[in-house]
């Protein structure tokens, strides 16, 4: 199976979407000179996959019937991600952000999965390979199960891993509870539930390093209220906080929704940027100039509608030992697009 070990710096991801309607995607260009993270990473519309009669299948996910879509048909994960719900807490979810179930009427010792004909139209099989763990996910607990059809299904923690046909877009839990026995996914393949142990911090080896300055209480930087501008030799103008320490971008975040996948472990070492007053910033184009309110109760400064953050690996200004780690991470122009030179 291909399943992908790589690792990275950002604990367990998470997506948040700003109340307000102000921000949008726009042209970032200096975006697209770096790789995406995952190979996988393009949107894929599985809110059109084919919806089944109303029936037993749709309420819970009975096997049975013809002609229903063969499992070998089945879009892979790609690169994994943790999203929040405010009902159900962290979710796994696939690249393109749609919500991954489980079946209580399989098992995991052994992976076997009870979900055929009909059942697979309205709860699409998770095909096996082509998968990275999320930041902070164990990949060991990614696996595979040869379905009866011969084909391979992707399973968490030994549970085989579907999609519901009828989660129109990204970020929905529609499939949550259906039947009483369809649940979404934890990142160790247990039932996802708000503040259960599966949603503890992640795994040790994301935590900040030893010599890392403790970030401000909450979590936030400390901006001093205002940011600025100033020059690097390689990096030329870039955004810094009020105490001239370097702002950066998380590359697995979007715009539009906004998105902040950077938590837990992620932001002891990536202290968000506390909301600032624009009227004592400099240089910075304040085009979307929003604050997200993200999840842990905190509130950050974007730019551009782009979650911005400061790096404990910076000791002094004028630091840019954040610049181009982990392939993600990258100092911000005034405009708020990435800076990707090295």
């Amino acid at each position: 199976m291909g399943i992908k070990r790589g690792t990275t710096l950002a604990a367990a991801a998470i997506v948040v979407v700003l109340a307000a309607t102000a921000c949008g995607p726009t042209d970032d260009k200096a975006a697209d000179t770096t790789k995406p993270v995952g190979a996988a990473a393009a949107a894929q519309d599985y809110g059109k996959a084919p919806a089944a009669a109303d029936g037993a299948y749709g309420s819970d996910g009975a096997a049975g019937g013809e002609g229903a879509a063969p499992a070998t048909d089945a879009k892979p994960a790609g690169q994994l991600a943790m999203a929040s719900n405010d009902k159900v807490g962290p979710v796994l979810t696939d690249s393109a952000g749609f919500t991954l179930y489980r079946f209580d009427k399989d098992t995991a010792k052994p992976p076997k999965s009870n979900c055929d004909g009909d059942c697979e139209k309205t709860w699409p099989v998770v095909a096996a390979g082509d998968v990275t763990a999320a930041a902070g996910m164990d990949p060991a607990v990614l696996g595979e199960v040869v379905r009866t059809d011969g084909s391979k299904q992707l399973t968490v923690g030994g549970w085989p891993a579907y999609r519901y046909s009828k989660d129109a877009k990204a970020g929905d839990v529609n499939g949550q509870g259906v039947g009483g026995v369809w649940f979404a996914l934890a990142a160790d393949g247990k039932k996802a539930a708000k503040g259960a142990p599966a949603e503890a911090a992640p795994p040790a080896e994301a935590a900040p390093p030893a010599e890392a300055a403790p970030p401000a209480a909450g979590g936030a930087a400390e901006a001093d209220g205002k940011l600025s501008v100033a020059k690097d030799p390689k990096l030329g103008e870039h955004i810094v906080d009020g105490k001239g320490m370097t702002v950066y971008r998380f590359k697995p975040d979007t715009q539009w929704p906004m998105t902040s996948k950077c938590v837990g472990d992620c932001v002891a070492k990536w202290p968000v940027v506390a909301p600032v007053e624009k009227a004592a910033d400099k240089g910075i184009v304040e085009k979307n100039y929003t604050v997200l309110n993200r999840p842990d109760g905190q509130k950050q400064q974007s730019v551009d509608c782009w979650p911005v953050y400061t790096f404990t690996g910076d000791k002094k200004p004028g630091d840019v030992n954040g610049q181009g780690v982990g392939g993600t991470w990258y100092a911000v122009s005034p405009n708020g697009k990435l800076i990707t030179v090295q």
